[in-house]
Order: C-alpha cells, then structure tokens, then sequence
C-alpha cells in the first residue's frame, strides 16, 4: 500500500493556530515559516498553551506581506505583523534548555498579545542567521538545526495512529490535537516509528527520535478547555518510562518542496 501525504501543517506562532497547506519548501531548520516566530514573557521565556491555554483560541493566516492574526473570541481587531521585524532589539530567548537568539518584531505586536494574554507579552522572531543546533544525541552530520519547535524541524503522524488511537477513546479527537507538520494514509498503527531515510517531493527526511506528548495534547483547540485525554488513553499502550510517545521527530537530509499527494519513498 502505498504512504500518501495528506496534510501539510505550519505553526509559524509557536503555539498558536496552525495552517494547513497544500505545497510547501522544506528548508534546513523545517517547513518555511514553521515556528519562526514566538511568544515571550518578560523575562525572555517562551509561552505556550501548557501554560496559558488561552493560546489556542488565537489563529494566524498568512497574508502577501506578512502575518495575520486574530482571536476567535475576544472583540479585538487582528494583528498585522511583517514579515521582517520592524525594530533591531535582540534577546536571547530561553527554550526549554536552549538559549535562541530572537528580535523583537514591534510595540504594535507586544501590546496585542499583552491584552489579548493579559500578561506581559513580546512577540519575537529568529533571523536566518540565529542558529539553533538540535540535540547531538540525535544527529546525523551534527549541523542539523531548527526554529523555535520543541527541538526537531519537522514531525510526522500516520492518520493510521490517530484511527487506532480514536477507537479507544469515548470521544473522537482530531489530528491537529498533536500539532504535526506531515500526516500520511497507508500503512498500520505507527508505522511512523519505524521510519529512518525517506523521500517525499523533492526533499529527503530522517526519523531520529519518537516524540514525547504532553498535556498540551489535552487541550481542546476549539474551546481551549483541558482534559484527561488523549494521555489517559495513550498511557495505556503508549508509554516509555515516564514519556508518553506519538509521532516521529525528523531531521531534513535535503530541501526541496514536498506537497499534498506525494508519495513516501521509504529507503531499504
């Protein structure tokens, strides 16, 4: 049977609302655009939903010039942000355990998100010259880099898994509770797992680590309220140790552009 890619998904906010594609460039550090931008606090810390939920309700589009980008809820006109930052304030932004450089993209930005966060709130953006190594341990030619994701450039699921997933489950979820870059068809129940060098379009993929799901899987992306599932579930069948895993973590061999109905080449 053959593996189809049938989504294509950026998150160019960390965190916030995602965009589906239908065709997009795999570039060094993962999809064009994915998670080049982020939410910090004032003391230079990344925001996500883990622990303000309130981040899902706020949606970004992409537009000729820049970023849109609304909420869902609140009465607030939406943000427009450019695609170059409009100040040349730098900060070095704390990620989990890696220190990235952003800058600043403006006031205009950091007053929206402090309102609509209700909490002191800068909006930054990593340049092409802020490199972020990813973990060694897991590297191939140890220059592999990426944005501001959680450590790798790009992850894939197989609609397979969530199916498997969704049969336990009292309530369906949707895919987008896990915020993959590539969705495929074919194949069994986390196939994904097994995958080390792919083609896919023109860009070659490596599968280097399982990727281990957090309670920002539990929040519902359409209400932002939080729940016990998918992990209640998942822990059940899916756990490692302490780590909850679902999907594959990859690392980009070769650039190029990948889109809707490409097949996935697996090497053997």
């Amino acid at each position: 049977m053959a593996i189809i890619i049938t989504e294509i998904n950026i998150y160019p906010i960390k965190s916030l609302g995602g965009i589906s594609l239908h065709s997009a460039q795999v570039e060094d550090r993962g999809l064009q655009y994915d998670r080049r931008w982020v939410l910090a606090d004032g003391q230079d810390r990344f925001m996500t939903q883990r622990e303000n939920q309130q981040m899902t309700l706020i949606d970004v589009a992409i537009e000729c010039d820049g970023l849109k980008i609304s909420h869902r809820t609140k009465d607030i006109d939406p943000l427009k942000v450019p695609f170059d930052p409009q100040t040349d304030d730098n900060h070095m932004i704390t990620i989990w355990d890696d220190v990235v450089r952003g800058v600043r993209v403006s006031d205009l930005a950091d007053a929206w998100f402090t309102e609509v966060l209700g909490k002191e709130t800068h909006l930054f953006y990593q340049p092409d010259e802020s490199i972020r190594p990813t973990d060694p341990k897991y590297s191939i030619t140890r220059k592999e880099h990426t944005s501001f994701s959680d450590g790798y450039p790009i992850l894939i699921i197989g609609q397979a898994s969530l199916d498997f997933l969704n049969e336990k489950l009292d309530e369906k979820i949707e895919m987008r509770r896990f915020r993959p870059n590539l969705v495929f068809s074919g194949g069994e129940a986390h196939d994904e797992d097994s995958f080390r060098y792919f083609q896919v379009g023109e860009a070659k993929l490596a599968g280097v680590k399982l990727c281990a799901r957090c309670v920002l899987t539990t929040i519902n992306p359409d209400t932002a309220e939080k729940g016990k599932e998918p992990l209640k579930t998942l822990a059940q069948y899916r756990s490692n140790g302490n780590k909850i895993l679902f999907g594959q973590n990859l690392l980009v061999v070769e650039k190029g552009e990948i889109k809707i109905g490409d097949e996935i080449v697996l090497e053997v």
